[in-house]
C-alpha cells in the first residue's frame, strides 16, 4: 500500500506446518503487509520498503498457537518448497503436477557468489537458514554476513526486514546451492545506507569470481533518481531488483543496469495440489518508466515501451496465495520466534530466487547489460522461457499478458537454465 498513513495492526499465528482440516469455502486466507513493506508520503527518494507479503492460511486459526516441530511440507497446504520451485521451472527432471508435498530433487548448481543487500541485522540469520538447508535436504550453504558501515545494524523493531533477509539468503540458496551467499546489512532502510551496502555487495561479488546482488527492496519513482544508477555497476555483477507490489514502477527495479524481478502466481489443484496453470500476479509492479529512457536491450519491444525504460524483465512466483515456504527466528508484531515458518509472497520472493537460478544457469555474464541483452534476445524461445499470456496487472488491471514481453511479466518466467 503506497503512501499509508496506517500501521498495521494483526494478530499473527507463525506456526505453519500444523496438519490441516478439509478446506471449505467458509474458510479465508488473510494476506498480511508487514509495516516494513509500506511506503509513507514521506519516505519518498529518501527510504526504501521491502517487498514482501505474509500469508496467514484458511487451515489456521490464532488460537491454535502451535508451532511446527518438523516443518513444511504439510499435508493438505499446497506452498512451494525448493523441490516444486525447480520441477515447474524445469530446474531438475518434471515429475507430474509438481506437488510440493511430494517432489524431492532440489534445483543444483552456482558458482562465485551472491550478494544479498537489505537493512538493519538479522541475528539469526546463519541458524535460520541452516535450518531451512536441513529441512529441504540441501547443501550446507557458504555463508557470511557483512556489516556495510562495519559495525553491526539494529535490529527492526517490527522483524519485517529480519523476515526479508530469511527470505531472500534462503531461497537464493535455495536455487544456486554451491554459491557462496553474503549477507550485507545495511545501516538502515535509507537509500544512502542502501547503496552505500550495494558497493560493498558488489566488490564482495566481483572478488569471489563473479555473479549477482540481489535487492528485494525498493520505492516509488522519484526525481533525481538517474544519479543512482551507477551504483549498479560493476565488473562481473549482475544486479537485480524486485519490481514493487503494488502498480506501477518502482526504483531501483525500473534502474537500465538492474535485471527488474517481476511477479507471477501458480495455480495448483486445490484438492490434489497438482499445478494447472502461471498466470500473471495483478499485484506485481511494473510499467514504463517516468524517467529512465528504453536501455538498447529493449529496442526490440520499443512499440510497447516507447522511450521509456519498461519493467519487469523476468518473473517468478511471486502471490502469496501461492507463496513459498521460509524459516525465520525473529518475532513479527510480538508473534512467532525460534525456528517458526512463514508463508512469504511478494516479488521479494523473485529478486533472490531468480538471481539464484542465473548464477546456476551458468552463463556467468559480466554485467546486467550483458544478462538482459541474453534474455531480450532470447525472449521468443518457449524453450528458455514461460510466456505467460494470461492475467493482468497495473492500475485497473489495464495492462494484459500478452503473447512476448508484457508490462505484467516481462518476458515471462524461467524455463530451465538455457537462454538466461
Amino acid at each position: 500500500m503506497k503512501f499509508s498513513t496506517l500501521s498495521v495492526a494483526v494478530t499473527l499465528l507463525i506456526g505453519i506446518a500444523v496438519p490441516a482440516p478439509t478446506q471449505t469455502r467458509s474458510r479465508r486466507a488473510h494476506v498480511i503487509e508487514p509495516e516494513s513493506s509500506i511506503e509513507h508520503a514521506e519516505d519518498l527518494g529518501i527510504r526504501a520498503h521491502t517487498n514482501l507479503l505474509i500469508l496467514q492460511p484458511a487451515a489456521l486459526s490464532p488460537s491454535s498457537g502451535v508451532r511446527p516441530l518438523t516443518g513444511p511440507p504439510a499435508t493438505g497446504l499446497f506452498y512451494e518448497t525448493p523441490a516444486s520451485i525447480g520441477c515447474l521451472y524445469k530446474l531438475t527432471k518434471a515429475v507430474k503436477g509438481c506437488d510440493p508435498n511430494t517432489v524431492t530433487a532440489n534445483p543444483t548448481g552456482g558458482f562465485g557468489a551472491i550478494a544479498i543487500v537489505d537493512a538493519f541485522d538479522d541475528p539469526h540469520a546463519a541458524s535460520d537458514l541452516a535450518a531451512f538447508s536441513t529441512q529441504f535436504g540441501l547443501p550446507t550453504a557458504n555463508f557470511s554476513v557483512v556489516y556495510a558501515t562495519g559495525t553491526k545494524p539494529a535490529r527492526d523493531s517490527t522483524g519485517g526486514w529480519e523476515l526479508e533477509e530469511s527470505l531472500d539468503i534462503e531461497w537464493a540458496h535455495a536455487m544456486a546451492p554451491n554459491a557462496q551467499i553474503y549477507l550485507v546489512e545495511a545501516a538502515s532502510a535509507s537509500f544512502g545506507d542502501l547503496l552505500t551496502a550495494e558497493s560493498d555487495a558488489a566488490v564482495l561479488v566481483n572478488a569471489a569470481g563473479g555473479g549477482e546482488v540481489s535487492n528485494s527492496w525498493g520505492g516509488s519513482e522519484f526525481v533525481g533518481e538517474t544519479a543512482y544508477d551507477s551504483a549498479f555497476v560493476e565488473s562481473g555483477v549482475v544486479f537485480f531488483a524486485s519490481s514493487g507490489d503494488t502498480a506501477g514502477p518502482e526504483y531501483p527495479a525500473v534502474s537500465p543496469n538492474v535485471v527488474s524481478a517481476g511477479g507471477t502466481t501458480i495455480s495448483r489443484n486445490p484438492v490434489t495440489g497438482a499445478f494447472q496453470a502461471e498466470l500473471a500476479w495483478n499485484s506485481a509492479g511494473g510499467g514504463p518508466s517516468t524517467f529512465e529512457s528504453r536501455p538498447s536491450y529493449q529496442n526490440g519491444i520499443a512499440i510497447m515501451v516507447g522511450g521509456a525504460r519498461g519493467t519487469p524483465d523476468l518473473s517468478f512466483d511471486s502471490d502469496p496465495n501461492t507463496g513459498v515456504w521460509v524459516v525465520d527466528s525473529n518475532p513479527y508484531n510480538g508473534q512467532g520466534g525460534s525456528g517458526a515458518w512463514w508463508i512469504v509472497g511478494g516479488t521479494s520472493v523473485a529478486s533472490p530466487a531468480l538471481a539464484g537460478i542465473v548464477n546456476a544457469a551458468g552463463s556467468q555474464n559480466t554485467s546486467s547489460d550483458a544478462e538482459l541483452t541474453e534474455i531480450y534476445n532470447n525472449l521468443a524461445s518457449i524453450t528458455d522461457f514461460n510466456d505467460i499470456t494470461k492475467g493482468s496487472c497495473y492500475f485497473y488491471d489495464g495492462y494484459i499478458a500478452v503473447k512476448g514481453w508484457d508490462f505484467c511479466t516481462g518476458v515471462g518466467s524461467i524455463r530451465g537454465k538455457i537462454g538466461k
